[in-house]
């Protein structure tokens, strides 16, 4: 085999190799609990479970929070709710994250090689897609982050001009597995900019980009057809998100949020720039700023030199905006529009996973060609990148921090036993939950009062916050936390504060629980069940019936009866 064809099978055998944990661990592996077991896991076993995927919008889901609306778990049109109808949970998560590797390494490989450089490299192309590749992608996020560059590479063919059955293809199947609001609105609005700019420039509209856009962006409109009607018709009932007054921060706080972002990125789009990439795109542009290069390697109309710097430019944008949207400035405008205070606006910082790596890419190029000892540097650097990504696999990553593994955290078993012990049918009862997520009792079956979700009523908020309130006015970041947002709708407990993970080995005690009872029943509330054991359970009308734990568990539930 030839040295590219070499290198192309040793990324897809690393790539395998990162993914073997959950190949071959299943439900024993460890997986990121925030936003992900915590919530889309749930939501999508619920739906699936249901039966009422197609259900009309305002059908009832009676599972979560004394019964949901159908809208409120999203489209039926994502692969996700195939893939949790046909396979378990867990199954449904490996397949997943098998297609988000690979067309991640794919889309930028691709992207790389016939886009962005002219005479690639093989060992940059690679070995930057591989890197790309093996991102902590937030896993429900699907292909929202990792499937740009291969959406991009088919607008690219589409704009020159060159395309064929696959570009479109993949512009039409993109949608059902990646998120509109999330990344791809802010995607085609790019797209549509560089189709306007192409045509002011040339004087010669590109038409058939300009359908693609619209095919594209009409497809993830029709998918998310219930929003869509709710928007412009209104939603049977008022959204939680009314509420939301997110966004208080100093201008101060606000330069430190747009640094952090930056350097660093967000939870849901670490990129792992601030270790070696970001020194490498410094390092490449200070070569281009001091030296005599000025060779031209990009097919595109700018050179190398000037797109990297165009794309750190953006990426730099991209972050100040992500801070400033959470400056209080922001709350003028937020105040006066329920769009721009219900939609995150800042969510483009999305695309700096994509543009740290193009980056990368052209950043290597610079440095290949200009040292003699290129190819030796490159190799070192891609390297040691690989081994920063490769750090942040799930199962090193949440192992070491002493996480529980999937199986653990949901503890079927111990969840079983429980139910067996109150002898009804979940249906006829609802529980909630205090020191761990509502999800694990709903993944087990139970029917809760508590849950998180991105829409629910506002009334019931409301309605819950009653419950919670004595605890709420003890601790002014719990209440600020549920009143200007509110998506956990948890018992939130002022000596726990906003933790949820009070595994049997905390031995935690909660000395003085002031929650509303009588409210909690009125709601239709029967038990609680607690991972911490609660002192003066007796003076909140709280009734212990029993102790559950067992050595597969990390948790240790104690039953309260509401009399």
């Amino acid at each position: 085999m030839k040295f590219n064809q070499w290198l192309f099978a040793a990324a897809i055998a690393i790539i395998l190799i990162y993914l073997s944990p959950l190949l071959i661990l299943g439900e024993d592996a460890h997986v990121r609990i925030h936003d992900s077991l915590d919530s889309n896991m749930v939501w999508y076993k619920i739906l699936a479970e249901s039966g009422q995927a197609f259900a009309a919008s305002g059908a009832d889901i009676p599972n979560m929070m004394n019964g949901l609306p159908r809208i409120a778990y999203g489209s039926e049109f994502k692969l996700y709710v195939l893939l949790f109808s046909l396979f378990t949970p867990m199954t449904a998560f490996i397949i997943n994250a098998v297609i988000i590797r690979f067309t991640a390494f794919f889309g930028m490989y691709m992207l790389l090689k016939n886009h962005m450089l002219k005479n690639p490299n093989p060992l940059i192309v690679t070995g930057v897609a591989l890197c790309f590749s093996l991102l902590p992608f937030w896993p429900f996020g699907a292909l929202s982050t990792a499937g740009i560059p291969l959406a991009l590479y088919a607008f690219l063919n589409i704009r020159r001009h060159n395309s064929n059955v696959s570009d479109w293809l993949i512009l039409g199947l993109m949608p059902f597995y990646s998120s509109f609001i999330l990344t791809f609105i802010f995607f085609l609005g790019l797209m549509g900019i560089l189709w306007l700019v192409d045509g002011i420039r040339n004087k010669d509209m590109n038409w058939t980009m300009f359908l693609a856009i619209v095919m594209m962006t009409a497809i993830y409109l029709g998918k998310l057809y219930r929003l869509v009607i709710g928007v412009l018709f209104g939603h049977a009932f008022t959204d939680h998100r009314a509420e939301f007054s997110l966004g208080h921060n100093s201008l101060s706080d606000t330069l430190s949020l747009f640094i952090e972002n930056f350097t660093t990125a967000h939870t849901h789009a670490y990129t792992l720039q601030q270790y070696i990439i970001i020194y490498v795109v410094g390092g490449a542009l200070l070569l281009v700023l001091f030296s005599k290069y000025k060779q031209r390697s990009l097919r595109l109309k700018a050179d190398q030199n000037h797109l990297l710097l165009l794309l750190l430019v953006l990426a730099a944008a991209f972050s100040f905006w992500y801070a400033l949207w959470y400056w209080e400035g922001m709350r003028v405008l937020k105040n006066v529009s329920d769009l721009l205070n219900t939609f995150n606006f800042s969510r483009i910082h999305f695309l700096n996973q994509v543009l740290w790596y193009l980056m990368f890419a052209l950043a290597l190029t610079i440095i290949h060609t200009k040292f003699k000892v290129g190819k030796i540097i490159v190799s070192v650097l891609l390297i040691g990148q690989l081994l920063v990504v490769c750090n942040q696999n799930h199962e090193l990553k949440y192992r070491s921090v002493d996480y529980p593994s999937f199986e653990q955290f949901y503890s079927e078993d111990l969840f079983s036993n429980i139910q067996d012990y109150i002898g009804k049918n979940p249906e006829n009862y609802r529980v909630a939950s205090i020191g761990m997520h509502p999800a694990i009792a709903l993944y087990n079956g139970f029917y809760t009062l508590d849950g998180y979700i991105t829409m629910y009523p506002l009334s019931y908020k409301h309605q819950f916050r009653d419950v919670i309130d004595g605890e709420l006015d003890k601790d002014a970041t719990l209440q600020h936390y549920y009143d200007t947002w509110g998506s956990r709708c948890y018992i939130f407990v002022d000596e726990l504060g906003k933790h949820y993970m009070y595994t049997k080995d905390k031995h935690k005690v909660v000395k003085h629980l002031d929650i509303d009872t009588p409210q909690f029943k009125k709601m239709g509330g029967d038990y609680i069940l607690s991972a911490v054991k609660i002192k003066n359970a007796k003076a909140e009308n709280l009734k212990l019936l029993k102790v559950f734990e067992n050595d597969q568990s990390v948790w240790r539930i104690r039953l309260y009866k509401v009399l």
